[in-house]
């Protein structure tokens, strides 16, 4: 079988990225959306800060899939059309083949390059899975092409992913999934919990500075994108557990004054002014089995590990 690659519309993505990277970098506190942290450089990043000793989710996750991963098939059912949203390396998803047995993979991921390279080699491994690969940015609309099989779509969003949203946009996102999954669809999603704030701090600033490369990285991103002349060298990461927000957060400083150009805008950044990067919501097990139920979907299957630290969900879609 053959692995199908299909974008959006060059022209039309791009006009998109440019109104949104001059919209946050215009705004009264500068933000850049995280999904503009994973081009291909940021996705090989990303890979790295899952190997980490300090980023627990990954690994906790997995050991989740591992221990429970008969019972998850059992619930999920065979044969489904899997859905992976932001599959990077596929290798979540990967893992689980051999449980759920898909009738179609389709991965899905804002870093098309590095997808299709990721989709080749996995072709090599499971060459009787029609897979088909789509470089997309899913997080404002979603609407999959017809090459995508129609039933029993189940949609995969492991690591915790959806606390990139705040509680409202996730409820929106989770709403258009159900609008896609049709009578028989649903989801398995992977949901952080939370805990205590020095283990958040070191997930998210790591000693050996990843993460922080990582971030950085998004401002090379926007160079490239719109033609930004940031200098990466003059601005450092943060990022730590904010309790009250019940949320991780991940700033860019400026370690210095700054002019920063591209094109359509320019901006002036004093030293201490910051640029949010990325929020990541951790949930009570209760709140976000609520979520997903405010969303059309009903929570059948919780698991989590022995320490309550992360919970992988199966949701079916509400007929």
């Amino acid at each position: 079988m053959d692995i199908s690659c299909t974008q959006e519309r060059p022209r039309a993505a791009n006009a998109h990225v440019a109104d949104e990277l001059h919209a946050g970098l215009a705004a009264p506190e500068a933000w850049i959306s995280p999904k503009f942290l994973y081009d291909a450089l940021g996705s090989k990043l990303f890979e790295a800060i899952c190997e980490l000793p300090e980023y627990y989710p990954t690994r906790t996750e997995a050991a989740i899939f591992a221990r429970h991963g008969a019972e998850i098939a059992r619930s999920a059912g065979l044969g489904t059309t899997l859905v992976d949203l932001g599959a990077g390396n596929c290798a979540k998803a990967a893992s689980l083949f051999p449980l759920l047995q898909p009738a179609q993979y389709v991965a899905v991921d804002i870093s098309a390059e590095f997808l299709c390279d990721a989709l080749v080699r996995l072709r090599q491994r499971f060459p009787n899975i029609a897979m088909e690969g789509l470089g997309m940015d899913f997080s404002n609309r979603f609407e999959l092409p017809p090459q995508v099989r129609a039933e029993r779509r189940l949609f995969f969003y492991p690591g915790s992913s959806i606390g990139n949203f705040t509680p409202e946009e996730a409820q929106g996102f989770l709403r258009r999934l159900r609008l896609q999954c049709g009578p028989d669809g649903g989801v398995l999603i992977g949901i952080d919990l939370a805990k205590d704030k020095a283990t958040l701090d070191a997930a998210y600033d790591d000693a050996l500075g990843v993460t922080a490369a990582f971030n950085l990285n998004v401002l090379r991103h926007v160079n490239h994108l719109v033609g930004a002349d940031f200098d990466i060298r003059a601005w450092r990461h943060h990022g730590f557990y904010h309790a009250a927000r019940g949320r991780v957060e991940m700033h860019l400083e400026a370690v210095r004054r700054q002019e920063v150009r591209w094109k359509g805008g320019a901006r002036v950044f004093e030293a201490g002014d910051c640029i949010h990067t990325e929020n990541s919501y951790k949930y009570q097990q209760a709140d976000a089995i609520a979520l997903l139920e405010r969303s059309g979907f009903e929570a059948t299957r919780v698991w989590t590990d022995p320490q309550r630290w992360f919970a992988v969900i199966h949701a079916q879609a509400i007929a």
